[in-house]
C-alpha cells in the first residue's frame, strides 16, 4: 500500500494501472503494424506516439471508471468479460468525440479497430496472469494479530470475499484473562516469546487488536519487534489503510486527535470551490439535453400542473440547513404521512422516477446547490433534519460527517449500497469520517471517476 495525498492506494492495482497503460500504448502500435505490413505507413512517429498516448489514457480512465482497479471488487462484482466490454464501448464514444474535436489525432478506421482488438486480448492476458500470480502466498503481507477477542476475529473476513486478498493471518497472540474468539490463540510464556513467533512466521507487520485497552501489552518486545523493521499498527489504522474507512466500533477521541488528517485550512477551500465551480458548469453544458429531456418526461406522465422539481430540507455544513433541489421522482403526495426512508420496493416513485433514480439524473438539479455554494460536489450525502436529530443522539460522531459541504457524489456512495436504515447509516459513516479525514481534490477525482460505475451498474440506487 502506498498513500497518495494521504488516500491508500494498492500498489499491486497500481501495477496493473501501468502494465495495462503499456498494453493499450503497444496496441496502437500493433494494430499500425497490422495495417501497414506490407506498404509504407502513412504517419510519422511522433503522430503514431500522440495518438497511442491519447488512446491509452482515454482506455484506462473507462476502465477505472468501470471499477477495473478497485480493490475491494467481491467476487460477486466481478463480472470481468461486462466490465471490460462497458469500459471499452464508452471508451470508443470518448475517443470519438476527441477525435471529432480534434481531427490530427485520430488514425486510419483499420488501424483503430486493430488497436482495439489487441488491447482486448491484451488485458484478458493481463488480467489472467494478475489473479493468477497475485494472491500467491510468498506475495502476501503477512500479519500477527495481539488479541483473541472480537475485533481480533472480524479481521480474518476483512479481505475475504475480495478478489485480490492483499494479507494473511499467520496468527492471535493472546493476553492474560482475555476471552477467545479466534482458532489456535497463542499464549505468551517463558519459552513461548513474541519475537520468537515474529521471526519463525516471517511476519511482516503486527496489528494490536484487544478489545480492552487496559490489557498489558508486551511494550518491550513490540519495541524490539519495531526496531527491527517490522511494521506495528494499531487496529483503527490497519481498517483504514484495508477498507479505506474510519472504525467506529475502535475508534476514540485520542485517534482523532493524534491522527494525521482532519485539515481544511490552507488554500483547501479555495482549490475545492474553484473545482466545484468548474466541474458544475462542465456538467451543465453537456447535460442540459437530458435535463430539457427528463422535465419534460415528467410532464408528459404527470400532467403540465405538476411540478417538476422537489426541494427539500437537509442538514449542512456546520448544520446550517438548505433546501436541495432535485427531479421529482415520487407522486406528489409521497410524504402525506410524514419523512419515511425509500424502500427497495417502493410504490410513491413512479415510471419517469424509476429511471431517473437509478441513473441518478434525479440529482442533476443540485448543481444548482454546488454553484450556490450550499453543496460541494464531492462530499457526504446530506441528510434530512428529522433523521440527523435521531442519528447524533444514537451514532457516535455522527455529527463529525458536517465538518465538510455534503456532495452530490462521495466516498460512501462508491463503497457501500443504498441505505435505508439506521445500521445502514452507521456504516456508511465509517466511509464519510474517511472522507472527511483525508480529503483532497486527489481524492474527489478518484471519486468523481469512480462514480461512472454506480451511474451504469445502479449500484445503490433507490
Amino acid at each position: 500500500m502506498i498513500r497518495i495525498f494521504r488516500h491508500y492506494i494498492s500498489t499491486a492495482y497500481l501495477w496493473l494501472l501501468m502494465a495495462e497503460s503499456l498494453v493499450f500504448y503497444l496496441a496502437m502500435y500493433c494494430g499500425a503494424g497490422l495495417r501497414f505490413l506490407y506498404t509504407a505507413s502513412w504517419y510519422s512517429q511522433s503522430e503514431l506516439g500522440a495518438s497511442a498516448a491519447v488512446f491509452s489514457t482515454v482506455f484506462i480512465a473507462c476502465c477505472s471508471g468501470l471499477g477495473l482497479y478497485r480493490k475491494t471488487l467481491d467476487k460477486e462484482e466481478y463480472n470481468i468479460l461486462q466490465r471490460i466490454s462497458f469500459s471499452f464501448a464508452v471508451a470508443v464514444f470518448i475517443l470519438a468525440f476527441i477525435y471529432y474535436i480534434i481531427p490530427d489525432l485520430m488514425l486510419a478506421r483499420s488501424v483503430l479497430i486493430s488497436a482495439i482488438i489487441f488491447s482486448f486480448v491484451g488485458l484478458l492476458l493481463t488480467r489472467y496472469l494478475f489473479y493468477r500470480f497475485v494472491n500467491l502466498d510468498n506475495l502476501k503481507r503477512r500479519v500477527l494479530v495481539v488479541g483473541c477477542g472480537q475485533r481480533a476475529g472480524e479481521l480474518s473476513v476483512v479481505n475475504s470475499s475480495y478478489i485480490y486478498r492483499g494479507f494473511e493471518i499467520v496468527g492471535y497472540i493472546t493476553l492474560e484473562d482475555e476471552p477467545i474468539s479466534v482458532p489456535h490463540a497463542i499464549a505468551l510464556n517463558e519459552k513461548i516469546r513474541l519475537t520468537d513467533i515474529v521471526e519463525a512466521a516471517n511476519v511482516d507487520e503486527i496489528v494490536i487488536a484487544v478489545d480492552d485497552r487496559r490489557k498489558k501489552l508486551p511494550v518491550e518486545e513490540l519495541l524490539d519487534i519495531k526496531m527491527s523493521g517490522v511494521q506495528i499498527m494499531d487496529l483503527q489504522t490497519f481498517y483504514e489503510r484495508e477498507q479505506r474507512l474510519v472504525f467506529l466500533e475502535a475508534l476514540s477521541p485520542s485517534w482523532l486527535m493524534f491522527s494525521d488528517g482532519f485539515v481544511s485550512g490552507g488554500l483547501r477551500p479555495i482549490v475545492k470551490r474553484s473545482f466545484d465551480i468548474v466541474a458544475s458548469l462542465l456538467l451543465l453544458s453537456v447535460s442540459w439535453w437530458l435535463m430539457i429531456l427528463t422535465m419534460l418526461a415528467i410532464y408528459i406522465e404527470s400532467g403540465f400542473g405538476a411540478p417538476v422539481f422537489y426541494r427539500q430540507k437537509r442538514v449542512g455544513y456546520r448544520d446550517i440547513p438548505f433546501d436541495v433541489i432535485k427531479f421529482r421522482s415520487m407522486r406528489i403526495d409521497a410524504e402525506k404521512n410524514g419523512a419515511q426512508w425509500a424502500s427497495q420496493t417502493d410504490d410513491r416513485v413512479t415510471r419517469v422516477g424509476k429511471v431517473i433514480r437509478k441513473y441518478r439524473i434525479d440529482e442533476l438539479p443540485q448543481l444548482l446547490n454546488v454553484l450556490k455554494g450550499d453543496m460541494s460536489f464531492v462530499g457526504p450525502r446530506p441528510e434530512r433534519p428529522e433523521f440527523v436529530k435521531g442519528f447524533e443522539e444514537n451514532i457516535p460522531y455522527y455529527k463529525e460527517r458536517h465538518r465538510v459541504k455534503p456532495g452530490i457524489t462521495g466516498w460512501a456512495q462508491l463503497c457501500y449500497p443504498y441505505g435505508a436504515s439506521e445500521y445502514d447509516t452507521r456504516q456508511k459513516l465509517q466511509f464519510d469520517l474517511y472522507y472527511v479525514k483525508n480529503y483532497s481534490l486527489f481524492l474527489d477525482l478518484t471519486i468523481m471517476l469512480s462514480t461512472v460505475e454506480v451511474i451504469l451498474w445502479g449500484k445503490g440506487a433507490r
